[in-house]
C-alpha cells in the first residue's frame, strides 16, 4: 500500500515538473528539432544555433512575421538529406513551406496537416515515400501542393477534394496506383492538376472534367480507361493525355473514338472502349450444337495450331517490342530532374545522374513561338537576337554541372562562353513555366527586347526549342555578383563596399528603375514586380545594373504569384499588396527604399521595428560599422531620408522615382 502511494507521488512530481517544460517548448526548440531531422550531419543548417533568435535574420531561410513568429522556411536546393519531422507541426504561424530539390527521405508526416495557416508546401524533387496523409485534406488555406518527382504511393487520397483554396497540385512522377478521385472535381479553385507519370488507373471523372477553373490537366503515361469527358476540349493544349492505351474519346487528336460495351448489369450505366473495327467473318455452314458437332478434318487441325503458334509469336514480338520502347522512354524521361534558383549541390546532381538538369519532357508539339506567320517580327530583328541550341550548348558545355550557376522552382542559370569570347549568363526556363498564350509569350519577349539602359542587364538574345520544351535566355555577364553578397559582411572583410560605391549603386539603381517607369516603347509604365539585393548585380567597375526587367511578362501566373511570395518574405513586398493584390510604380518605389536601407546598413534584414526606432534616434549609430565612419553626414542623412519616404506605408505619399533621381541630384 505504502509502496503504491509512493509511485502515485514519485508519477504527480514528474507531471508537475516535467510536463511544464513540454507545453512551454519555443519555437526555437522547435527549429532545433527540425535542424536535427533535416540535416542530421550539420552540413547545410550551421546557421541555425540555439543562442540565436531566429527572427534576427541570422537562421538561414527562415522569415518571420510582425509578432515575432516564423512565417516561412526556404530551404531548397540545400542537399538536405534528413526527413521531415513531426516537430514541424509545432510552428503554427507557417505559411510557407520550400523544401524542394533536396534529398530528403521516409514519409511524410501527418501531423504536417496541422499546419493551417500553411498556404504553399513544396516538397517536390525529393526522395520522400509511403501514402500521401489523407489528413491534408483538412489544410483549410493550403493553395499549392507540390509533391512531384519523389516516391510516394498507393492511392490519391479522396480527402484532397476537402480543401478550400487549392489552385495547383502537382504529384506527378510518383508511384501512385489508384483511381482518381471524383472528388477533385470538387474543387472550385483548382487550376492546374497534373497526375502524370504514376499508375493510375480508371476512368477520368466527370466531375473533374467540370471544375469552373481548371485550366491545366495532365494525364500521361498512366492506365487510365474509359471514355473522356467531352468538357474536356475546352482546356485545348491544356489537357494532355497520351499514353494511356484504353482510353478513348471523341474529338481527341491521340484517341481512337469509343463505342458502347453492354453491361451485364442493367443498373449500371454502360462502359466504353476503344472501336475497333471487326473482321470479315465468313459464316459457318452448319450449326453445331453442344452435342453434336461434326469433327474437324486432321488438315483444319494442323492449319488451327500454326494459326495459334503463329498469333502467340506476333504477340510476344509485339510485346518485347512495346517494351524495348517503353523502358527506353522511361529511361530518358527519368534521367532528367527540374531545377532551381539557390545555390545547387553538385553532388547531388551526381547522385540523381542527370546528363543535364532540365527535364526533357514530350512537351506539346504545337509550340513553336517563334515559327514564321506568329512572331509578328520582321525577319531582321527576330535573327539579331535569335539563338539556335546548338549555340547554347556549345557556350554551356551542354549545361555541364561546373557552368551550373544557380537553380530555381522556374529555371536555372548556367555561365557560358559565346565564340566571341565573351561572358554570358544562360537562363533556361522549362516551356510549362511560360504563359501558355503564345501570343502573350511574343508580347512580353518584345519587351525584353526593346529594354534597353545602362543600369539594366543587357538582353544578348534567346533561343526557344520546340524539340526540348524550353526557352533560354542569353544575358551579359555581372562579374562581381549580385549586391547581397556584399551585405552582413564581418568587420574587415574584403567586399567591403566603400561609401562612394554605395552612392554610384543606389544610384544606378534609380536610374534603371527611373528607365522602366518612363518606358517609351509601350509608353506605359514597366512595373518590375521583383526588385531586390539578389537582382542587383555589379559589373567590373561596381555599376548596379537590374536583372529580369520584364521576365514577368513570359511567366506562367502561378510562377509570378511565388517570386512575389519570396519577395514579401525577404521584405521587398509593398504591404498594400496583401489587400488589393495589385503592383504599380509604388511598389517597386518601396523595394527601392529597403535596398537603400541595406546598403547604408550593410544588412539584409531590415525590420520594421528598427525603421521605427530610427525616425527617432540618431540613424547614424546604426550606419554600417564596416564604413568605419569613412563617410558623408550629409549624403547619409539624404539618402535615409528618402529611404523613410520610399517605404512609407501609404502608397500615395511614397515619390515617383523621377522625384527620387531629381533628390539624388541635388548637392
Amino acid at each position: 500500500m505504502y509502496l503504491l502511494l509512493y509511485l502515485l507521488l514519485k508519477l504527480q512530481l514528474f507531471f508537475i515538473y516535467v510536463s511544464p517544460s513540454l507545453s512551454s517548448m519555443t519555437e526555437l526548440d522547435t527549429l532545433m528539432a527540425i535542424k536535427d531531422s533535416l540535416d542530421p550531419e550539420n552540413h547545410v543548417l550551421m546557421s541555425w544555433t540555439p543562442h540565436v533568435d531566429p527572427c534576427s535574420g541570422a537562421f538561414e531561410g527562415v522569415a518571420c512575421n510582425e509578432q515575432g513568429l516564423v512565417a516561412n522556411i526556404s530551404l531548397q536546393g540545400k542537399g538536405l538529406s534528413g526527413t521531415i519531422p513531426e516537430a514541424i507541426a509545432s510552428l503554427k504561424s507557417l505559411t510557407g513551406l520550400y523544401l524542394h530539390f533536396n534529398a530528403l527521405n521516409g514519409m511524410l508526416p501527418k501531423e504536417i496537416a496541422s499546419l493551417t495557416e500553411l498556404s504553399d508546401l513544396y516538397l517536390n524533387v525529393n526522395n520522400l515515400s509511403g501514402d500521401i496523409p489523407r489528413e491534408i485534406g483538412n489544410m483549410s488555406n493550403l493553395e499549392v501542393l507540390q509533391l512531384c518527382y519523389n516516391k510516394f504511393s498507393g492511392s490519391i487520397p479522396t480527402e484532397l477534394g476537402n480543401l478550400r483554396k487549392p489552385s495547383v497540385l502537382a504529384l506527378q512522377y510518383n508511384r501512385l496506383s489508384s483511381a482518381i478521385p471524383a472528388s477533385l472535381g470538387e474543387l472550385g479553385t483548382l487550376t492546374r492538376l497534373d497526375l502524370s507519370f504514376n499508375n493510375l488507373f480508371g476512368p477520368i471523372p466527370v466531375t473533374l472534367a467540370n471544375a469552373p477553373k481548371l485550366e491545366s490537366l495532365d494525364v500521361r503515361n498512366n492506365s487510365l480507361s474509359g471514355s473522356v469527358p467531352e468538357a474536356l476540349k475546352r482546356l485545348k493544349d491544356g489537357f494532355q493525355y497520351i499514353n494511356n492505351a484504353a482510353l478513348c474519346g471523341i474529338e481527341f487528336a491521340e484517341l481512337d473514338s469509343c463505342i458502347a460495351v453492354a453491361s451485364s448489369d442493367p443498373t449500371k450505366p454502360e462502359p466504353y472502349e476503344p472501336k475497333i473495327e471487326p473482321k470479315s467473318v465468313k459464316p459457318e455452314s452448319k450449326n453445331c450444337s453442344e452435342t453434336n458437332c461434326e469433327k474437324p478434318s486432321e488438315s483444319s487441325k494442323i492449319g488451327i495450331i500454326f494459326g495459334v503458334i503463329g498469333v502467340l509469336v506476333g504477340c510476344i514480338v509485339f510485346g518485347f517490342s512495346v517494351f524495348l520502347w517503353y523502358r527506353g522512354r522511361k529511361q530518358k524521361v527519368e534521367s532528367n530532374a527540374e531545377i532551381s534558383d539557390s545555390t545547387v549541390s553538385i553532388g547531388q546532381i551526381k547522385e540523381r545522374k542527370i546528363s543535364c538538369p532540365l527535364i526533357n519532357l514530350e512537351y506539346s508539339n504545337g509550340w513553336d513561338p517563334l515559327a514564321k506567320g506568329r512572331s509578328g517580327y520582321s525577319q531582321e530583328v527576330l535573327e539579331s537576337f535569335m539563338f539556335n541550341l546548338e549555340e547554347v550548348e556549345r557556350a554551356t558545355q551542354c549545361f555541364s554541372e561546373v557552368n551550373l550557376l544557380a537553380k530555381g522552382s522556374f529555371s536555372a542559370i548556367f555561365r557560358g562562353i559565346l565564340r566571341d569570347g565573351s561572358i554570358v549568363v544562360v537562363k533556361c526556363i522549362a516551356k510549362t513555366r511560360c504563359k501558355s498564350d503564345e501570343t502573350e509569350f511574343l508580347k512580353g519577349l518584345k519587351t525584353m527586347i526593346s529594354l534597353k539602359h545602362e543600369n539594366l542587364v543587357r538582353l544578348r538574345g534567346f533561343c526557344c526549342s520546340k524539340g526540348r520544351g524550353e526557352c533560354f535566355l542569353i544575358y551579359e555577364f555581372a562579374s562581381n555578383g549580385s549586391l547581397s553578397q556584399y551585405l552582413d559582411l564581418k568587420r574587415g572583410d574584403y567586399k567591403v563596399l566603400e561609401w562612394s560605391t554605395r552612392v554610384s549603386i543606389i544610384n544606378g539603381i534609380a536610374k534603371g528603375i527611373g528607365y522602366l517607369h518612363e518606358n517609351k516603347e509601350t509608353k506605359k509604365a514597366l512595373v518590375h514586380q521583383n526588385i531586390s539585393a539578389e537582382k542587383v548585380l555589379l559589373d567590373t567597375r561596381y555599376n548596379s545594373i537590374l536583372a529580369d526587367s520584364g521576365l514577368h511578362k513570359l511567366l506562367a501566373d502561378d510562377v509570378v504569384f511565388s517570386t512575389l511570395k519570396a519577395s514579401a518574405a525577404m521584405g521587398y513586398l509593398a504591404p498594400e499588396y496583401a489587400t488589393t493584390g495589385r503592383l504599380n510604380e509604388k511598389s517597386d518605389i518601396y523595394a527601392f527604399g529597403v535596398i537603400v536601407f541595406q546598403l547604408l546598413t550593410g544588412k539584409h534584414n531590415i525590420s520594421q521595428l528598427n525603421l521605427q526606432q530610427v525616425e527617432t534616434d540618431n540613424f547614424k549609430e546604426i550606419l554600417d560599422e564596416n564604413l568605419e565612419g569613412k563617410f558623408s553626414e550629409s549624403e547619409a542623412e539624404k539618402l535615409w531620408s528618402i529611404a523613410l519616404l520610399c517605404t512609407h506605408e501609404s502608397l500615395n505619399l511614397r515619390p515617383s522615382m523621377n522625384n527620387v533621381m531629381q533628390e539624388l541630384s541635388t548637392e
